[in-house]
């Protein structure tokens, strides 16, 4: 295992002080964001991180190593480069056996983070069941590795896109708690309301902290969804997000848009049908996952010492 993990010198030396640190995908680099945004965004929530009092790693896979924590230049190489490859799980073998350049989704993430020993990881949004998937069995592999994989994944919930009650039900299933923090109700990524209440409601770090780690002190294995709502002042309303969400999907069904095509296809179109203020919502939401994931790690690190 260790022969795939390569640190950068910023994470070596924060985990010999025993300091908090972050993981942070490179999907939301390569696949979810336009050049030059995505790499502005990566450098400043990775500051963000460090000004919480955490280190950042942002994940990927390069030349046949798990790299955690990335230089300028491989920020620039994965925010700037044709057919990058988005791997989850199944693809973790190939993409490192065959020296690939790949972004790590939000599953991969929590494997490379967990090989690691890095606890919190920060995202937009989680995946889920995606609308239809009673007849297509379209679930993120998000799902099963939150239900096994020991990661606290902060996000502003669940992508808008998908069906959420859906997606709910199924973590519940799998017996993996969601945490809303400051509100009862679950969130949807571009909007602070989805309808559904979270399992639970939690307004900070130090009971997000203490949570967690009784969870896995009682050898509750998996990981824990922490549903950080969007910053009001950039929230989309969410009658807006539905119906352009409802057109999106028709859109990429007429156009035969399917598998790990669709995420992307929608993000993409919802930025279009919105002006480009859909962006700003998902930069303004994954730097407020930042402030609190730093929070959190510095929290998780004072319980466990």
């Amino acid at each position: 295992m260790e022969q795939f993990l390569v640190y950068s010198d910023e994470v070596r030396a924060a985990r010999a002080a025993g300091k908090p640190i972050v993981a942070l995908e490179s999907t939301i680099i390569s696949h979810g964001m336009p050049y030059p945004q995505n790499v502005q965004t990566a450098r400043e929530v990775e500051q963000i991180i460090r000004d919480g009092g955490a280190t950042p790693a942002t994940i990927a896979l390069i030349d046949g190593k798990i790299c955690v924590g990335l230089s300028d230049a491989q920020l620039e190489q994965l925010g700037n480069t044709e057919g990058v490859l988005k791997v989850s799980r199944r693809d973790l073998p190939y993409v490192l056996s065959q020296k690939k350049l790949g972004a790590t989704t939000v599953a991969a993430t929590m494997i490379c983070a967990d090989l690691a020993d890095i606890r919190v990881f920060v995202t937009g949004g989680i995946g889920g069941v995606h609308r239809g998937a009673q007849t297509s069995f379209d679930i993120s592999a998000d799902l099963q590795e939150l239900a096994h994989t020991s990661v606290a994944v902060v996000c502003a919930g669940a992508k808008s896109i998908l069906d959420l009650p859906l997606t709910l039900e199924y973590l519940e299933t799998h017996g993996v708690p969601v945490v809303s923090v400051g509100q009862a109700q679950f969130p949807a990524f571009f909007t602070r309301e989805s309808g559904l209440n979270a399992d639970f409601q939690l307004d900070d770090a130090v009971a997000l902290a203490d949570f967690i780690s009784t969870k896995w002190q009682l050898g509750l294995s998996g990981g824990v969804v922490v549903a950080n709502p969007v910053p009001e002042a950039h929230a989309m309303p969410k009658a807006e997000i539905d119906a352009m969400t409802e057109q999106a999907l028709r859109e990429a069904d007429e156009q035969g848009v399917c598998g790990k095509a669709v995420t992307p296809f929608l993000l993409a179109r919802i930025k279009q049908l919105t002006g480009g203020r859909s962006l700003d919502t998902n930069i303004a939401l994954v730097k407020n996952n930042a402030r609190l994931g730093a929070a959190l790690a510095v929290q998780l690190a004072q319980t466990a010492a």
